[in-house]
């Protein structure tokens, strides 16, 4: 009998809600916080590069004249780089960057914090993210439609392209239309692609924060030291 009592001293640590259930857990917010804040990193480059996009687009081939004289896209003023991809983005970016490994859910390494006040503020962080990264993707997908302003061989300045429903993008021969800013098509496709691209990937990359956000205030994927919830 006196060999039995090391087995029955390890059943404990086998029965649900235990010692190993615990380190699981533990395990699973470890890797979930590392996954938020990898994401989180993600975003902050991103915001850059969308900034750093609309910054260029005021200013075709590298000039001034033309954003003091007014003649850019109509677009381009609504600022979905600056404010949408960019300084938008940098909210959820911070969440997800300040996770912790104790609370799993951007709540800074408060131990009192419960979980599913926690995974509140990450998924109301990643709301603000697809909401952001979502104008920045249809103002850029609006721009890329109507083509850039531009002067064409009379002088007059206008939306050359407005009325091809976009198929200008698919014929470059088409791009001589327009005589100045030099280059004004090539500049605006590619900044405006640019910004359909970053704005797609930081909305996916919120989306599944989202995601996962729900599925562990729900599911009860991750807890804090103080505070356990079984699902």
């Amino acid at each position: 009998m006196g060999r039995e009592l090391p087995l029955f001293s390890r059943l404990p640590a086998l029965l649900p809600g235990t010692s190993l259930s615990r380190r699981h857990r533990e395990a699973v917010a470890m890797c979930y916080s590392r996954c938020a804040r990898c994401i989180g990193h993600s975003l902050v480059w991103l915001a850059v590069l969308c900034i750093v996009a609309n910054v260029l687009l005021y200013f075709p081939n590298g000039e001034t004249k033309y954003a003091s004289e007014h003649h850019l896209s109509r677009f381009v003023w609504f600022f979905s780089g600056l404010l949408g991809g960019g300084l938008l983005m940098l909210l959820p970016a911070a969440v997800f960057v300040g996770l912790e490994e104790e609370d799993c859910c951007g709540c800074c390494g408060q131990d009192h914090c419960g979980k599913r006040c926690s995974m509140l503020s990450l998924v109301l962080a990643a709301l603000i993210g697809i909401a952001g990264s979502g104008y920045c993707v249809i103002v850029a997908a609006l721009g890329l439609a109507e083509g850039p302003l531009c002067a064409d061989a009379q002088g007059r300045w206008n939306y050359t392209f407005a009325d091809t429903e976009g198929a200008y993008l698919l014929d470059s021969s088409m791009w001589s239309r327009c005589q100045e800013p030099q280059h004004i098509v090539e500049w605006n496709v590619i900044l405006f692609s640019l910004l359909l691209a970053f704005g797609g990937i930081q909305f996916i990359l919120c989306l599944i924060q989202v995601s996962k956000g729900v599925f562990g205030g729900l599911c009860g994927c991750c807890c804090s030291r103080q505070q356990r919830y079984d699902c």
